[in-house]
């Protein structure tokens, strides 16, 4: 049998689903569960344990249908379909191509592309619609966030195109919202060629840095419906602009549940950087109660690929600053600690601290990058016309009769 745990013996399948070998045979036969030759055995077979695992759930939230409603809102069964993002369990794919190929080998303007028309093409214009500078200035002490989602509402009353939502005029407003962004980021430094180089010149860090900068908006484009994309698609169900999409998607991500974690993750490192050991201060922090931000996720059982292509990037660009050093040995002990693989917000804050980004920029870098998605979330929902409007199951105090 092969050594690959994403590809299980017939028997092993067949206990998980709990039918005859006959049945699994016919599910394979009606494309419900693929299988392949297994290497080094003639005339035996191995079966998908995700399609297994995805079968085995839909044939119990069938014999219960409240708990897979309770489900579906939390890591549960798709509920919105999406052309987008693939997770795979081990990989993320957007429209059918490796995302760390993608941050490797494509631009940031290509990647849009791919994600809002299915092609790869570099013709969006880079002029952004008129901001207020000075109103740029007078808030720079605000957080990204805050700053981006009063801007936006600002350049949105500017932009007479705001409202058309024919995908080719999404995705060109897309890629406006995508230049402020750059713009408010960067305070107003000169653009440069590509907004990642930008955002290098204003964060200061040169050729090098502008790489990982593109790597990492390319890698946070999309994740298929975590929550602020599902809010991102709720808002354009209901017929409202770009703009308000990605103000109310910056909404969500800025929760210390989502993307806001990266904060926590920025602190840790900090309250961690002068300690030693550092594996007798991580299992302090445990004994103290204390969360150990930027580990595990649940959809990739190896770890999260968009942290190892970002890590293995500081490596190869910077392996002989001691920041990544550190950053390195707390996700040694981090992982020791946890039995948990670095994730992408781990990843976020370490590129920040290695390259020496402004207080919060991990969240900032997210932000931008994940606007692409939205507009992709939001350009799909105009085209199906519908609105999202579940209902919701009452548990409160029955009405008398």
């Amino acid at each position: 049998m092969s050594a690959d745990l994403s590809w299980i013996s017939a028997a092993e399948a067949s206990r998980l689903l709990g039918v005859s070998r006959a049945t699994l045979y016919a599910y394979v036969s009606r494309g419900y569960v693929r299988s392949q030759a297994a290497p080094g055995l003639a005339r035996e077979r191995c079966y998908s344990r995700d399609d297994v695992e995805r079968l085995r759930r839909r044939s119990e939230e069938r014999r219960n249908p409240d708990k897979a409603a309770a489900r579906a809102m939390q890591w549960g069964m798709p509920i919105l379909e999406s052309s987008i993002a693939l997770i795979d369990g081990r990989k993320l794919y957007y429209r059918g191509h490796d995302a760390v190929i993608l941050s490797r080998s494509r631009s940031l303007e290509e990647v849009a592309s791919l994600i809002w028309s299915g092609r790869f093409e570099t013709t969006f214009s880079s002029a952004p619609p008129e901001v207020v500078p000075s109103r740029t200035r007078a808030d720079g002490h605000l957080p990204f966030v805050a700053r981006a989602q009063s801007l936006l509402a600002v350049a949105s009353v500017h932009d007479p195109l705001a409202f058309d939502l024919r995908p080719a005029a999404v995705a060109l407003t897309g890629w406006r919202i995508l230049s402020c962004l750059t713009r408010i980021a960067a305070a107003l430094h000169p653009a440069a060629a590509t907004m990642d180089e930008t955002l290098a010149r204003a964060w200061r860090v040169g050729a090098r840095g502008a790489d990982l900068i593109r790597s990492a908006l390319i890698l946070s484009a999309d994740h298929e419906l975590n929550v602020s994309s599902f809010t991102a698609r709720c808002v354009a169900s209901a017929g409202s602009q770009p703009y308000a999409v990605v103000i109310a998607g910056l909404a969500a991500l800025e929760g210390t549940k989502h993307g806001g974690i990266s904060a926590r993750v920025e602190a840790m490192m900090e309250s961690m950087r002068r300690a030693r050991p550092l594996r007798r201060a991580v299992a302090e922090r445990r004994r103290r109660g204390e969360a150990i931000d930027g580990f595990g996720h649940p959809l990739y059982r190896d770890g999260d690929p968009r942290a190892s292509a970002l890590l293995d990037l500081l490596r190869d660009r910077y392996a002989s600053s001691a920041e990544l050093v550190f950053v390195m040995d707390l996700a040694d002990a981090a992982a020791s600690a946890t039995g948990e693989k670095p994730n992408i917000d781990f990843a976020l804050a370490a590129l920040a601290r290695v390259l020496r980004l402004p207080s919060g920029s991990p969240l900032t870098l997210f932000a931008i990058g994940r606007t692409i998605g939205w507009i992709g979330h939001a350009i799909e929902q105009y085209a199906t016309g519908q609105l999202i409007r579940p209902r919701a199951k009452y548990v409160g105090i029955v009405p008398a009769s």
